[in-house]
């Protein structure tokens, strides 16, 4: 069975608290969600709400128009005569959501009408949106408690308006109420009533059952669903699009366009412009969904991949890694060095094991670019032989200036010093380090995410951990830093880094001499 798939992101994702975003974002995150990751349809807005929403679904439109997506663009609009029409239509966009009661408690206590009013007053929006050239889906808002509470109401709904020129009939679990039981019945109910119609399904995760709601009813026949990036909206937010394309193709084998190897890329674009993270165990999209922790989880993938779901990483564009601490066993700790290409002998490997259990007892984190440092640290090696310093450093911020920071490294022996401005203390620091090593020649990596960890409490002479990922010729990596002032830990990364893509360009300058003595063997 085929399920189309509609995401409201940019409309309903957006009414979660504290998320706006800006015409010009919309419309990045439009184009990747349908040229990209190839979803069915996007709801990019409410009419009426304000000159910026007008303006970015004016951008979005002006897109899939020259795209020929046009009719993949969608607004929600309301029963209020040609107010919504004439906003969607001035913007562009040829699809209304046209947002009904979906419950009599609803339709009295709000809008004041009896059912025939409404139905009235939907079939002259119906009417003006024809003469539009205009298609019309309908949402029955608060769908689910009209079928607990006035189910004859909602019948009354669907048979005054099964016949008109309306497209999908939508049916929200507005509040969240519903559990899989309840979906599926009610789901069933409306299909098998009205065979001939497209119903979409709408759900609210705010007990958690949002993927399984959607589960259920995908099960009872519905052909439509809705989601948001990773779960963003009301309250506890809608069913997420990265969980819904796991269950969609893995638990119901049902086809879809999406392409997953776009999936994690659109919700680390959605996390930065909304600017909420995404949990670390947020399944498909999370930092730790595809790390192993236990040792025993490790040594079974070294057999015969015998932790492996059907959740590959590679699916999502992703990498199985394989966490280290307290519950680390030689087999993590091996799979981690292989990243590394570092061979350790038995005596050697269970040395180093030995400490990452000591560092991780005492609640360090340790991370893949940990490991030559403990190596060198445990067997005297000189793998992760520090060949760069930051020797000085000043920062200064004053009221009403631009902060400034003057660095003197250390390269090879050499020392190097330069002076820069910038809008916070650590971007005037790393912009001190670029022009050094602009003019070295030398390369430099790219600042992908910046974590700040302090210990809860509130106190002022807290340790602060700030863990830095960077990406370096394609390869990404992270490094730490601690100490009781936030840039004083975020340079200690930094150095930590400096000496990474040192070693990197070293075994590269090693790579290309051993070519060349291929290609040219001296005589």
């Amino acid at each position: 069975m085929r399920i189309e798939i509609m995401d409201t992101t940019l409309r309903d994702g957006e009414q979660m608290q504290g998320v706006s975003y800006s015409p010009l974002e919309k419309l990045h995150i439009a184009r990747i969600l349908l040229a990209d990751v190839r979803v069915d349809r996007i709801e990019v807005a409410s009419a009426r709400v304000s000159a910026g929403e007008f303006e970015a679904t004016r951008r979005i439109t002006e897109w899939a128009m020259q795209n020929n997506l046009q009719r993949k663009v969608e607004v929600l609009g309301f029963v209020d005569g040609d107010i919504s029409l004439n906003w969607i239509s001035d913007a562009g966009c040829k699809v209304v959501n046209l947002l009904c009661k979906g419950s009599l408690r609803h339709l009295e206590k709000q809008l004041r009408k009896t059912p025939s009013q409404h139905v009235a007053d939907i079939r002259d929006i119906l009417t003006g949106a024809a003469s539009r050239d205009m298609e019309v889906n309908l949402y029955f808002e608060d769908w689910s408690n009209g079928m607990i509470h006035s189910e004859e109401y909602v019948y009354y709904m669907m048979d005054s308006l099964k016949d008109e020129r309306i497209t999908r009939f939508m049916l929200p679990d507005t509040l969240g109420i519903l559990n899989p039981e309840q979906t599926y019945e009610f789901c069933r109910r409306m299909v098998e009533k009205y065979p001939s119609l497209h119903f979409d399904f709408h759900a609210h995760n705010d007990y958690d059952l949002a993927v399984a709601n959607v589960f259920s009813a995908l099960k009872a026949g519905i052909r439509g669903i809705h989601t948001t990036v990773n779960g963003l909206g009301e309250r506890a937010g809608n069913a997420p699009l990265s969980s819904i394309t796991g269950v969609l193709r893995d638990q119901l084998e049902a086809e879809t366009d999406i392409n997953e190897f776009e999936i994690t890329k659109i919700s680390k674009i959605v996390e930065t412009f909304s600017g909420v993270r995404i949990p670390v165990n947020k399944p498909v999209i999370g930092e730790n969904v595809f790390t192993q922790t236990s040792g025993i989880h490790a040594d079974g993938d070294n057999k015969d991949n015998l932790y492996y779901n059907n959740l590959l990483p590679e699916r999502f564009g992703r990498k199985r890694k394989y966490a280290m601490g307290k519950q680390s066993g030689k087999a993590s700790v091996k799979k981690n060095l292989e990243e590394f290409g570092l061979f350790l002998n038995p005596e050697s490997l269970a040395k180093v094991t030995q400490r990452v259990i000591e560092l991780g007892d005492k609640k360090e984190n340790v991370t893949t670019e940990d490991l030559p440092f403990i190596i060198a640290d445990v067997l005297g090696n000189d793998i992760t032989e520090y060949k760069i310093f930051i020797k000085n450093y000043s920062l200064s911020l004053s009221y009403g200036l631009k902060p400034f920071a003057s660095v003197q490294i250390e390269i090879d022996g050499n020392l190097y010093q330069e002076t820069s401005s910038g809008d916070g203390q650590y971007d005037a620091f790393m912009k001190a380090l670029r022009v050094i090593y602009d003019r070295l020649g030398k390369d430099y990596p790219l600042l992908t995410d910046y974590q700040v960890s302090i210990p809860p409490g509130g106190r002022t002479d807290a340790l602060v951990e700030t863990i830095i990922t960077w990406n370096f010729k394609g390869k990404e990596f992270k490094t730490k830093g601690l100490d009781a002032d936030q840039t004083e830990s975020a340079i200690k990364a930094t150095e930590k880094m400096l000496n990474i893509i040192e070693g990197l360009n070293g075994k590269e300058k090693e790579k290309e001499n051993l070519q060349l003595a291929v290609q040219f063997p001296a005589v």
